[in-house]
């Protein structure tokens, strides 16, 4: 948040802490409530499908996964949140020219305006309908990607085949292939991703994170960074750095509470926010257990080989208020921070100002010293998974 903002904040800190921690909550929220709509369209069989998937972090065979199949399986308009951050939506739109959706009336019916980019899959090349849809989308004046899927399959092809294969120059000579086909139509600097649909930290996908990430909003862009798979260390490390850029706020709303000469309220407060901001860390690292099986599923690592990686007490399993209070027992600086807190707010003029500046040093420290254990554990986890050299 933007400077203007923390000057309020600073100033209701000192005249209504009340106020300060609606207004703290309210940020929280719109942060990591933004809504962000994807839509994917490309032709039947292109693997529209299994790109929502595998981002979702499910397969194909996952209850609640796109449907996937080699006939047109998108006859409808299809949303599928994410499962760890239903206000970030991926759309499965059907192909320009199918039957319900004639070329002629498909900006009509599909409300291209709605959604927030769009991600134009092919398996082959891009064909005529790719490129209307491009252009009418160019239009609008709104961001369109072209990927090209399946890359796999076409590096498979090539070394049985090519006696001095060359993976680097069969990619390249493929994204040429496709950026000249742009050209060709009217297009100025195309750019093309290359991808393999099952193993996203392959090819370029990185790169489609980094161009999606530089040309969104800001909301959008930490909306997008939320819900990235852990595909690189370069990605577990900005979702540390967004989760740690949070803490003051978490460490302000804890410090608000303490302005109440309540006993035991500050520290309620205190645990509370710090279960709120744990949780959404084991969410945002996929440390979670429901995210964890599915990762076990995608790589065919074990479940158990997962969790052995893992160090921390806070990784794969429910966060509770007990869980934390056990953990934090092992901080004697942030014991020695709360315990002064309590008793400071009872002391005459000054005790307020002092436990809410210690309120604020202990939440900040345990969030801090929490977001690297979870950090540190992501990246084992990461490591692990792509041991097996299948999709993280």
């Amino acid at each position: 948040m933007d400077g203007m903002f923390d000057t309020e904040i600073k100033s209701l800190m000192e005249t209504d802490p009340a106020a300060a921690a609606v207004k703290i909550k309210e940020y929280i929220e719109q942060k990591n409530d933004t809504p962000l709509n994807i839509a994917i369209t490309g032709e039947s069989g292109s693997g529209k499908s299994t790109f929502i998937n595998y981002y979702r972090g499910m397969t194909n065979n996952d209850e609640g996964a796109a449907p996937t199949g080699v006939e047109e399986t998108t006859s409808d308009i299809r949303s599928y949140p994410h499962p760890e951050y239903p206000n970030v939506k991926l759309w499965d739109l059907p192909g320009v020219g199918t039957t319900k959706f004639p070329a002629d009336k498909y900006l009509e019916l599909v409300e291209l305006e709605k959604f927030d980019f769009f991600v134009i899959i092919s398996d082959t090349r891009f064909r005529e309908n790719d490129v209307k849809l491009a252009k009418a989308i160019q239009k609008m004046e709104k961001k369109f990607y072209f990927v090209r899927s399946k890359i796999d399959n076409d590096l498979q092809a090539e070394e049985r085949y090519k006696r001095n294969f060359d993976e680097q120059e069969t990619l390249q000579t493929i994204r040429d292939n496709c950026i000249q086909g742009m050209h060709n139509e009217g297009f100025k600097s195309p750019q093309v991703f290359l991808l393999c649909n099952f193993e996203l930290h392959l090819y370029d996908f990185p790169l489609l994170h980094e161009t999606l990430e530089r040309e969104l909003p800001e909301l959008k862009r930490h909306a997008l960074l939320m819900t990235m798979p852990n595909i690189n260390q370069e990605v577990i490390n900005k979702k540390k750095e967004a989760l740690q850029a949070q803490i003051k706020y978490y460490a302000a709303g804890s410090a608000a509470g303490s302005a109440v000469p309540v006993p035991g309220l500050s520290v309620t407060v205190d645990l509370n926010l710090i279960v709120t901001a744990v949780t959404h860390y084991v969410v945002t690292f996929r440390l979670d257990i429901e995210s964890l099986k599915k990762l076990a599923d995608t790589t065919g690592v074990p479940y158990d080989d997962l969790k052995q990686s893992i160090l921390s007490p806070l990784a794969g399993v429910t966060i509770t208020r007990a869980l934390i209070i056990k953990v934090l027992a092992q901080l004697a600086s942030v014991i020695a921070l709360m315990a002064g807190e309590e008793v400071s707010k009872f002391i005459p003029i000054i005790g307020i100002p002092a436990a809410m500046a210690l309120s604020f040093a202990g939440t900040y420290k345990a969030l801090s010293h929490f977001l690297n254990m979870l950090a540190e554990d992501a990246e084992r986890v990461f490591k692990r998974a792509l041991g097996s050299n299948s999709s993280v």
